[in-house]
Order: structure tokens, then sequence, then C-alpha cells
């Protein structure tokens, strides 16, 4: 048997996101190689073949063939949450336990004028210095409880109980906190990412997005050279891209259109509902589900109570919640990601610190109701066990007390890690299978250890053929010393 000699497997080097998509789309456009394709691109203008069909003709798969790569660098932690709130979307931002706040600063809103900033500042700091002072006190209490074992290295003992203690003390952290991110997105998410930030209610992630227009919009920052190379001029990393990035005026009208309705019309509660902290629902009714999908996010309802609410309605009062909904959208816009559905519905009550964890899982479709301090906050164990819970509840009070003071939007900045919120998470069962498997393993953070139990716990009860499958580790079961 003669082996054939033509090579099937044919890899190209980093090509600029734009000529990348041309190169790949022509490909599939016709009976040419990929080499004579690149060939092609080389001789012919990327920018008019996007124009016309991906900003024209609304060819939208041609711009997930070029990817861009974006590092953001001193943002805020509220920022770093926005910008990764896209489901087709790859990358990491800085871990908390790897970090040094002591120099770090703070973020300041651009909402603030001078004397709210400096209130801001001042209240922040006061959260930092409770988060060094937590951080050493809780090293401390797990260095008396839980003694180096003899087959453990020193350097690694260390090490672990010091990220166990950045566990407990990032309670103390706020979303003004300065981070970083680093993501790779095809053309066609980057686009949608930007008009998102473009529409954002928070004047920093509005400044972000101008920022990643003028990026594409050049030469990159950084590029690759092997040693000795001599660098060649460079091209400009998507300019077509960056001439089309306006803002997501349909989903910022239907927003604040979908607010307006639910105050005219929802029923007016006395206070937020007592809910247990996880409740799934399989909701049968689809129209009932999107209504309380298209609600959640500007209320502060639980979700069973608005998709009951939903159900009880007649078809048309209803329908007239899509209409509100729908009405600003153009030709050129998708339906809002609150028309999606999945078989499970997850109403979590947790910890912005744990949001910022689980908030990773993107096979699922994600919502979050506005961060506020209305819900309370979490106060982990070990505080208590360490004889801090004056010392943390004060701090905690005090910046809540400031930040009821401070403008909004702006005033989120100063909300600790420890504050609780409601998230909604739509999911199949193999993500929920997976979800609860992975995060509520000893490695984990006991917040979203906790979570991902109670996940498999409301699924053995609604399905106990489905729930006995989905293998969790109870949060009492516990190895502080693995990472």
């Amino acid at each position: 048997m003669t082996r054939s000699t033509t090579q099937r497997v044919i890899t190209l080097a980093p090509l600029p996101p734009e000529k990348c998509a041309f190169a790949l789309a022509r490909y599939s456009r016709s009976p040419d190689s990929i080499r004579d394709s690149l060939e092609w691109v080389r001789t012919h203008d990327s920018a008019k073949f996007l124009e016309s069909f991906y900003f024209q003709y609304g060819h939208a798969s041609i711009a997930d063939l070029g990817h861009v790569v974006l590092c953001f660098e001193g943002v805020s932690e509220l920022a770093a949450t926005e910008i990764e709130d896209e489901q087709l979307w790859d990358g990491q931002a800085r871990s908390s336990r790897y970090q040094d706040f002591s120099k770090s600063g703070f973020v300041t809103p651009p909402e603030f004028d001078a004397a709210q900033a400096a209130t801001y500042q001042e209240a922040a700091e006061a959260l930092l210095e409770g988060y060094n002072e937590v951080h050493a006190k809780v090293f401390d209490h797990l260095a008396g409880k839980l003694p180096r074992p003899e087959d453990m290295q020193p350097e690694a003992y260390q090490r672990n109980l010091k990220a166990r203690a950045f566990d407990v003390a990032r309670y103390l952290l706020c979303f003004g906190i300065p981070t970083g991110v680093g993501q790779v997105t095809s053309i066609r998410t980057l686009e949608r990412q930007v008009r998102r930030l473009k529409a954002s209610e928070y004047a920093e992630l509005r400044s972000l997005a101008s920022e990643i227009a003028v990026a594409c919009a050049e030469e990159p920052c950084l590029r690759w050279e092997a040693a000795g190379s001599v660098e060649a001029p460079g091209e400009a990393v998507a300019p077509t891209l960056a001439r089309h990035l306006d803002a997501d005026e349909h989903a910022e009208r239907s927003r604040d259109d979908l607010r307006t309705w639910a105050k005219q019309n929802l029923p007016v509660q006395e206070a937020p509902a007592a809910t247990e902290d996880v409740d799934l629902m399989k909701p049968p009714d689809t129209l009932a589900d999107i209504v309380a999908t298209l609600l959640y996010p500007v209320t502060d309802w639980p979700y069973r109570e608005l998709y009951e609410l939903a159900s009880s309605w007649s078809p048309a009062r209803r329908n007239e919640v899509l209409d509100v909904a729908l009405q600003s959208r153009s030709r050129r816009d998708e339906l809002l990601r609150n028309f999606r559905g999945a078989p499970y519905v997850y109403d979590i009550i947790m910890d912005i610190g744990a949001y910022r964890d689980l908030h990773r899982h993107r096979r699922c479709q994600q919502f979050r109701q506005s961060y506020s301090a209305h819900l309370g906050f979490e106060t982990p164990a070990s505080i208590r066990e360490a004889g801090l819970s004056a010392r943390y509840e004060a701090l905690i009070t005090q910046a809540r007390n400031v930040l009821a003071s401070l403008p909004q939007p702006g005033a989120q900045y100063l909300l600790p890690f420890a504050t609780r919120s409601r998230f909604l998470f739509k999911m199949d069962f193999a993500e929920a299978e997976y979800i609860a498997r992975l995060r509520s393993g000893v490695k984990g953070h006991f917040s979203y250890r906790k979570i991902a139990w109670e996940m498999k716990q409301k699924m053995s009860a609604l399905e106990p053929e489905l729930g006995r499958l989905m293998q969790a580790t109870p949060p009492w079961e516990e190895d502080p010393l693995q990472r």
C-alpha cells in the first residue's frame, strides 16, 4: 500500500484578523487550495470584502474566522465582570489569590465629582486596610488550626495557607479594585462586546469600548518576534471593524423600557421576597419563561415569582411585555439573549466573589439583577472563628453607609465582594452536572462550593433519576492544605 504524499493538514502562521477572515472565507467559497486563497488575499483588499459581505450583506459567520487578542490593564473588577459577559468568549481575569493589593490603589468611577471621589477613595482605603489586617490574622488562625504535615514542604505549606487566607480576606475587596483581563475573541464577538459596552450605564465601560475601537484601527501594541529577527512593518489590528463599532441602542433602550413597564405594572412589594439561596425550576411554559427572564434583570423579584405571575397573565398581557422589549429592535439587531432558554433555571443568591468564579461558565445563559446592598452580605466562618466578626461587620457597614451617599451609577464600585446579589443561570443537565462536580471540589472557594452542592441537591429533588448522576463533594468535606 502506497502512502499518499498529499499534505492534508496545513498550518498557517498568525495573520492579521481581517486577513485571516478574508482568506478562510474565500477558501470556503472557491475550489482553490488554501495556498492559492492566501495568495489571492495578498493582492486584494480585505476591507472591501468585509465591508460588502459582513457589514452590508450580513454574512456574520465570516467574522468568526478572524481572532483578536486583547488585554485590559488597570480596569476595575466591575469592568472586568462586564467585559467577560459574552457567551462565546475565551479569556481569563487575574485571580485575587495572586495579587498584592497593598499598593494597587482603586479605579475611581468617572461619574464622581472631586468631593464624591474623595469620599469613595477614603472608604475604599478603609476596606483595603481591613483586607490586609484580616488576611494576616486569618493566616495566623489557620496556621494554629492546621499544623504543617511532615510530608509537606514549608514553602508549599505557607503558599497554601496564604491562598486560603486570601479566600477569606477577599470579601473586603470592592468592585473598584484594579485587575487585568486577557481575551481571545472572534471579530464577531468583539463587535458584539464593544457595542454592548458602549451602551453600558458605566462611564468606565463606555470609555473602554471607545479605546477598543481606537486600538483596532492601529498596529498591535506588542508583537512576537523570534530572537534575532528583524521586525517587519505592521498592519492595523482590525481597521474595518473599527469603523463599525456603534452602541447597541436596542439593548440599552429595551432595558430602560422594560424597567419602566415593570414599575408601572408589577405589584408593589414591601420588600424583596425571602427565598432560598438556590432555587431550581424546569419551566414548562416557554412564553412565561421568556417574560420572567425579560423582567428579572430590571427588578429585584425572584425568578419563581415572576414566572408564576407571568403564567397567570392573559396572552395579551404577556405579549405586551414582549412588545415592550422589542419595540426598539432594528433589522440589524439580534433577539436579546433573554429569549434564549434551557431546560433548567437556577435562581441563585450568592456573594459577588462567588459570582466572579461561576460567571466563567459559558455553556449557559446568565442574567443578573442590579448590584446593590439590599440582600446583605456573607460572613465567612473563618472570620468568626478568628474573632474578627465585629471588625469585619464594622468595615462592611461603613462601606454600605458611604455607598448610600454616592450617586448611581458609580456607587456600586464600593460594593465589597461579600455583597449578596441575585443571578439567574439557565442550562442543560450536562452543564449542571459539570458545575456541581467541578465547583464543589475541596480545592475550590468555600462560597461557590456551597452553591455547587446546593445545585446538586435541588436537581436530586426535582429530577431524582438525573440527580443521582451528579457527583458533588459536600462542603463539610475539607482539605484546606490543597489548592
